[in-house]
Order: structure tokens, then sequence, then C-alpha cells
């Protein structure tokens, strides 16, 4: 079942246009709104006026769906059936429907329905066209003369009242919210909280009127800032780009923007009150994405996005210990060892189970351990919870690691930790000094008598062995720094003639608090996780070992900036924007400090 729609207009020379359209339901609907089968432009209608229904082969059923409802052979009903065949004449408003049957054309069978509007719209005017009738169109300005009334608004508001409001105002700024101020238009938010006290002084920054700002502007200010490199080099480095950037990047030179590496090219402002926004990853990854294509040189890997394409993180670790330290950067990937003068076995320590764990049980009250010894225990955070200290002998070994050597009147006596030579002097001092302990017969009134031979044993042994005490310094000494003794079983020791040694030597103790040196890391963000979720301590048994988590252990929580991941990252999250020390771009409630155990020392091997 279907219905052949002929739509039928004239033209202004009385010419009929027919649009004609096959319709293949069997049932149609019909009003003044525009979603209806057949749409008739006449306020006469209801939106949905009525429903023209295929019954059968040989009838149609006409019915309103409201309450106004339709001529039929001039007769206003609201129900009818019609037979195709016979034909009929159906009257909506201003338009004529003439119901007929196709019996022998291209739609054979189908019920034609031809529309013709016979009435205007209203008696006041001859236009045909409902859509003219009801326009504004000759109420208003045409769209031309619109087009260059608003271009014209937009030049004058937008342009000739800032160049003016600019040009007249005084040296400092002090206009208030009842002056106009057209100059702010060109703004396109408020300054940073660093920026801040900047409000009002545009002439700071933007030294010239319609040149972008200068990188000699930046570093009036910011003068210990460094140079992440070269312009050239950065424009090599960066990715070569299509013909939509070097359109934008020709209006850009138009309007005085500084070649690339300039520092606006990555330090963004007027992006809101708040803290100074982080580069975007797009801002690096232009160039570090595919950094190797263009500079063959470059020993840095290429870096797109932190969890799909980031090479694997490097330590600089120190590869041999003494006076004259090596130090090297290794990935992490290739198991590095770090061998930083130390004998710590941090299973043994870690252990819930064995010696440790018993004595660190016995010290629970006085020390706060629990049942057995934690991370927490040895190593304590910086004020400020980024890094962990340098553990410390005195403060986090010696309750177990006991240095003492005599008790006078109540109070211990310990070697001086970190100074070999004082401990020897002072074992020495103590041999030297003191006598062996005098047996009881020896004291008082009692009378000896001559040739009594166990009172001659005992006074030659006692003065014996008074007589030799000062070369038992030298058992003494060597007992301490030989295996079993106290420092031994921590330090590596090198015997006097070893190495050119006059005396024994203590290797000194390497403690970075830091080994990524480009990379920023904070503990006090990570303070909900334990201490083994990165760090594989309780199964090291050598101290070489370097205990830091390599990329995929990152990867559990942190993925690229548009990732899915539980924290997307960015490359400013961890990356210092400036070639040297320091950390990169941090939450405004974070003020992370710069000091000298951050920065790269400069040693004399070629390799540190």
């Amino acid at each position: 079942m279907s219905f052949l729609v002929r739509q039928i207009s004239l033209t202004a020379d009385g010419r009929e246009i027919v649009r004609a359209a096959m319709i293949a339901k069997p049932q149609l609907s019909l009003g003044r709104a525009a979603e209806s089968d057949i749409h008739l432009p006449d306020l006469a209608l209801e939106p949905d006026h009525a429903r023209i229904e295929q019954v059968s082969e040989r009838a149609i059923r006409v019915r309103a769906t409201g309450t106004l409802g339709f001529e039929l052979e001039g007769r206003i009903g609201l129900r009818a059936e019609i037979d195709p065949a016979q034909g009929a004449e159906l009257r909506f408003g201003g338009h004529r429907i003439t119901v007929s049957r196709d019996d022998d054309g291209e739609a054979e069978g189908a019920t034609i329905l031809s529309i013709r509007r016979v009435d205007a719209v209203s008696e006041a005017s001859e236009e045909k066209e409902e859509t003219k009738v009801f326009s504004l169109r000759g109420l208003l300005p045409g769209k031309r003369l619109t087009a260059w009334a608003l271009a014209l608004a937009i030049l004058v508001g937008f342009l000739a009242v800032p160049i003016w409001s600019y040009a007249g105002r005084p040296a400092d700024d002090t206009r208030n919210i009842y002056t106009v101020v057209g100059d702010k238009s060109w703004s396109s938010g408020p300054l940073s909280q660093a920026h801040h006290a900047l409000e009002g002084r545009c002439e700071t920054c933007h030294q010239k009127a319609f040149v972008s700002v200068r990188d000699s502007a930046c570093q009036t200010c910011h003068k210990d800032a460094h140079d992440h490199a070269p312009a050239a080099r950065i424009a090599m480095a960066r990715a070569e780009e299509g013909l939509g950037g070097k359109l934008l990047a020709g209006v850009a030179s138009a309007f005085g923007k500084p070649p690339e590496g300039a520092c606006v090219d990555c330090h963004r402002e007027h992006e809101g009150a708040g803290p100074m926004q982080p580069t975007p990853q797009a801002f690096c990854t232009d160039c570090h994405g595919t950094l190797k294509d263009r500079l063959k040189d470059t020993k840095l890997g290429d870096a797109a996005d932190f969890g799909t394409s980031h090479p694997q993180f490097s330590a600089l670790v120190q590869t041999r210990p003494g006076k004259h330290p090596r130090f090297t950067r290794a990935s992490l990937g290739s198991r590095p060892m770090d061998d930083g003068g130390l004998k710590f076995p941090h299973d043994i320590h870690l252990s819930a189970t064995g010696g440790v764990a018993k004595m660190a049980w016995t010290m629970k009250a006085q020390y706060g351990f629990g049942d057995a010894l934690a991370c927490k225990d040895c190593h304590r955070p910086t004020a400020d919870g980024v890094r962990f200290l340098p553990v410390d002998m005195e403060r986090d070994c010696q309750m177990c690691h006991s240095l003492a050597f005599e008790t006078i009147g109540g109070t211990v006596r310990t070697l001086r930790h970190g100074q070999p030579d004082q401990a020897i002097a002072d074992l020495r001092a103590y041999f030297r000094s003191t006598s062996p302990a005098q047996p009881p017969a020896l004291g008082g009134m009692a009378r000896r008598r001559p040739g009594d031979y166990a009172q001659g044993r005992i006074y030659h042994a006692y003065f014996g062995a008074a007589a030799a005490r000062p070369s038992r310094a030298d058992d003494a000494v060597r007992a301490v720094f030989s295996k079993g003794g106290a420092c031994y079983d921590c330090h590596t020791i090198t015997p006097p003639g070893a190495n050119g040694n006059a005396g024994w030597q203590v290797l000194p103790v390497h403690q970075p608090m830091r080994y990524m040196m480009n990379g920023w890391f904070d503990h006090a963000a990570h303070r909900t996780e334990k201490c083994e979720s990165c760090h594989a301590a309780p199964k090291s048994h050598d101290a070489r070992q370097l205990l830091l988590p390599g990329i995929d252990s990152c990867r559990t929580c942190h993925g690229g900036e548009k990732a899915k991941a539980d924290v997307p990252s960015g490359c400013a999250m961890c990356h210092s924007y400036h070639v040297g020390d320091g950390a990169p771009w941090a939450p405004a409630n974070r003020s992370i400090g710069k000091d000298a155990a951050d920065r790269p020392r400069k040693f004399d091997s070629p390799s540190g």
C-alpha cells in the first residue's frame, strides 16, 4: 500500500510546478508540523490535523485527530471513507486535495493525492507563500548591511577603543571598574599567581605594542633560568609542519612572534588566576616523539607518551668507590649495581624471624619498633616528605650496632664513627692510660712471706701484663678493622700497606638522595603506598643492589596525559623545563626547594 503525493504550485506567470513523492506507507499524517508526511504551512490547520489511511484496495479513510475537521465535497466533517476510483475533493484550510487512483501509470494501483493552495494566507496579503508573510525580512536591514555593521562594531569596540584606552592610561595604572578600560578586552584571562603582581602593567612583558613577548623580557626577572637548548637545534628537532602549521607560523611571524625555542613556546600566561599551567604533553612530543629521526647525534631516547612510548629510566650510579669515585648513568633495565661502600643485607634486617627481629622485639618499647624491623625504622623522610635523609649511624644504627669500649662512672665511651684515625687514637690512649684489673690478693696491708710461690706467681702475672698492656692496643685496633670487628661488618676496609696506605682505611660511604637527576619523584605524593610496592628490599642480600623501580612499576598507576590510567601523567609531572637541577612544575600547594644534595656532583673521572 502506497500513496503518490503531488504538490502543485504556481509560478509568477501562472505555470504549474508539480513535485511528486511516492510514500510507501499505509497511513499518512497531515498537518502544519514540519515532521508531518503531508506538510501544509497553514495557520488554519493544527500541527497534527488529520490521518489518511488505506483501508483496502478500494477505500481510504480520512479522520481528523483534533476538533477541527475538513471539507468533503463542500460538507464539513471529522471522518470520511472515500473510493479513490470514483475520486473526491478534500479541503484543509486554504489547501485543496484531490483524491484519485492511478490505474495505468508508473504508480499503478496507488492512491494519488494532488495538493494545491487555493486561498491566500490572509485577505490583507496577496502573497501565496506563508514563509514570506510571517517573515521579518522587510522589517530588518539586509544581511550584507548587518554584516558590515557588526564588523565595524567589532573594529571600534575591540581595536579603536582599546588603542585609545591604552594610549591614555596613566603610568601607574589605577583605573577602577568605573573607568573605561578598553585594553583589557585584549587579555585572554588574568595572570597566574606567580605573575599576579604584574597585573595592569602590560609593558613589563609586552615591551613593544603588537609584538610577542621576547626572552629578554622574561630574563629581566628570571636571571637564573637556563635555555632548554639553542633555538637552531630546537628548530632542527621539531617535526616538519604541514600546510596548516606553516600558514599559522607565517601569521605568527607577521605579528612579531619569535622563532622556535622562545620561553613563550612552553610557558603560557593569561590562562587563569591559579598556578601557571604545566606545559601540555604535545609541546614536548613535537620534538621528543621522533627526536632520533632528525638529531642523529642525540643520546636521548624517543618519548611520545609515558604509557606507550617512553625509554627505560636511567640512574646515576657509583661504579668505583673510594677517594676518586667513578659515576656512570645506567638503564634500570640492565639491573645496575651502585657500589656505595657499605655492606648491608636488607633481607636479614627486614626478616620477620631471626636475631634481628628478636632484637627489635626486645627494644620495641624503647624505640617504637614492631615485632620486626620495618623500612621506616631506619629511613627518615625529609621535612617536606619529598625524599629520605641519608642513614645516620648514631641516629639509626647505634641502638643495635654499639661502638662502646669503656664505662667510666656509669658513662659509656664509644668509638667515634666516621673518624677511623680518631678511633685508633682513642683505643691506643685507652690501653696506654689504663692497667689490667688488679687481683684482690695484691691489695690491702697483708704481709707477704718471702719465697711464697703462690704470691710470687700472682705478682709476676699482674705486673707482666701491666708492662705489656700498651702493645695490646695494636691487637685491639686490628680486631676492630678485621673480620668480625665493629667496622668490618658494615664497611669496606683497606689494611695498612695496601694501595700505599699508612694505616687502616675505611672506604668512604656514598648515600645519594637522588639517583635520577633529570626526573622528579615526590615520596609524599605516594605516602599511601607501601615501600615494598616499589622497592624489593626484603629480597635484597647485597647493599650494591639498586632498589629503584623500573618504568613498568610506575605504569601500573601512571599513563600518558590522555590515557585512561589511574593517574594520567604528562611530561611536566616528572621532568624539568630547563637544563639543570631542581624540580619541575608542581601544584601551588607544594613548595619544592632546591638544595645541594639535588645537584649532580662533578668528579675527576671523565664518566662522572
